[in-house]
């Protein structure tokens, strides 16, 4: 069963920047056909839609929060999808877990395969 591996989380102080990367647990997974959507889930929250992009990496949407501060991208080459995070505010603080969808869109729902997920905390 493949699974998807979140990175590059941390302690961070407000207005610093983050970068997740989403990985995969084999080679054989292709970026190239499958959408990626980054979630989070704070402490006592519900998971929340942070981001997500189309397969073809035409197509982006963004939760409210993210302000524009966030910016996801996908390196098919690498088969890899990021999560860069600048000017980090403390309600940030959360596990944020990737998700992937063949052929999917940017805002889809239910995806195939999720991560455990990478801890980010902002302190004031």
């Amino acid at each position: 069963q493949v699974q998807l591996v979140e990175s590059g989380g941390g302690l961070v102080q407000a207005g610093g920047s983050l970068r997740l990367s989403c990985t995969a647990s084999t080679h054989t997974f292709d970026f190239s056909t499958f959408s990626v959507g980054w979630f989070r889930q704070a402490p006592e929250k519900e998971r929340e839609f942070v981001s997500g992009m189309s397969w073809s990496r035409d197509i982006t949407k963004y939760a409210h929060f993210t302000k524009g501060r966030f910016t996801i991208s996908k390196d098919d080459a690498k088969n890899t999808a990021y999560l860069e995070m600048n000017n980090l505010e403390p309600e940030d603080t959360a596990l944020y877990y990737c998700a992937a969808l063949r052929w999917g869109s940017a805002e889809d729902v239910d995806y195939d395969y999720w991560g455990q997920g990478t801890q980010v905390t902002v302190s004031s």
